[in-house]
């Protein structure tokens, strides 16, 4: 049955979390995304999950890829220091396909920075922080009622693309309240497993995503950080090193299309806002506000930001795009590269929203 509630951010987090299937939640309390452990804490043993606190982030990374592979669907819930202690095994995850969601409530830095302000300043991080070549899937919700439909998809994207999947929100959407509808005819995606027992064939090459085997289920299976061939064990030549990484990459960048969501409005517009996450929402009204004066203007809400969407921005056929985020400008960057026209940046840190009048100054 359908339900709603009035609830924060964080928390419908965990519903959504919930909903999708996680039984299992690995994580060091941090601000300002501990709600979120706290709530796992509390619902995962009513309903037969596992919550584990670690000693640390790194222990938290590397529990919930052993979860996974366990056959548990699994998640974690961080902020920027955290995430960077978690880089190298997110790394890991990549090459060794392991299906699981983080959550980055992200707030001010470097280091220890503004525990308690927001920020957008880990979307760099989240594209380039681990090493190698690898394509990571990010999205960015706008409102609580994302917080909740986002977790769905993220792990409907993991189990469907066997890769990590991360949430990337904020301080001002993990604490806010808001009215959420919870869903119950969400579609939920479940992991295919190998029909071969023992599997021979654990990556094969021809396969976009191969099914992925259960440790303790029979099919005997090797899975390691090196570069493997298709029976899971080391081959470091450059032959297979290729075949491998590039089957990783591709398996998202060919299907874009069913990654990628954004919503837009007044797309012909002269001058495009793109904005991505809770900065979204100043946009949105701003936008109207600007119209009723006879402005021509519009908006891309970007809710997929990795893979980021580059025909979209190219396709645009505005002459000016503006680019407001919490940093000093990561985002706008990668709009440099696509977009056809001018593009100014809105970069805003300290842990305030923009207002309205910051974005009718560039205008």
């Amino acid at each position: 049955m359908t339900k709603v509630n009035f609830m924060q951010g964080n928390m419908a987090c965990v519903e959504g979390a919930i909903k999708a299937g996680c039984k299992f939640f690995g994580g060091y309390p941090i601000t300002p995304s501990t709600e979120i452990a706290e709530g796992m804490a509390k619902r995962l043993p009513k309903i037969g999950g596992f919550y584990s606190q670690m000693e640390d982030e790194i222990a938290s990374i590397a529990s919930i890829i052993g979860a996974s592979w366990a056959g548990t669907k699994s998640m974690t819930a961080t902020s920027g220091p955290g995430m960077s202690l978690m880089l190298e095994n997110i790394g890991y995850a990549y090459m060794t396909e392991t299906p699981c969601v983080l959550v980055n409530v992200q707030r001010g830095g470097p280091s220890t920075g503004q525990p308690t302000a927001a920020a957008q300043g880990d979307m760099m991080q989240v594209r380039w922080g681990s090493h190698g070549d690898y394509e990571p899937i990010a999205l960015c919700p706008s409102s609580v009622q994302e917080m909740y439909d986002f977790t769905i998809l993220a792990f409907n994207y993991a189990e469907k693309y066997r890769i990590p999947v991360f949430v990337m929100a904020d301080e001002i959407l993990g604490h806010m309240r808001e009215k959420v509808v919870l869903h119950d005819d969400i579609e939920i995606f479940n992991r295919e497993k190998p029909e071969e027992k023992p599997c021979t064939k654990p990556y094969p090459f021809d396969k976009e995503v191969p099914p992925m085997p259960t440790f303790g289920e029979g099919y005997n299976v090797h899975v390691t950080g090196l570069t493997h061939g298709e029976n899971g064990y080391p081959d470091v030549s450059a032959e297979t090193h290729d075949k491998l990484v590039r089957r990783i990459c591709n398996k998202i960048l060919e299907n874009k299309d069913d990654i990628v969501l954004y919503e837009g409005k007044y797309l012909e517009s002269e001058t495009m806002f793109i904005c991505y996450g809770t900065p979204s929402r100043t946009v949105k009204h701003t936008v109207e506000s600007l119209r009723e004066q006879g402005q021509d203007v519009g908006y891309i809400r970007l809710k997929t930001v990795f893979p980021f969407p580059d025909k979209l921005i190219a396709g645009l056929k505005a002459s000016k795009i503006i680019v407001p985020e919490m940093n000093l400008g990561q985002i706008s960057g990668e709009v440099m590269k696509y977009a056809k026209c001018e593009v100014v940046g809105c970069g805003k840190i300290g842990g305030e929203l923009h207002r309205p009048e910051d974005l009718k100054e560039l205008i």
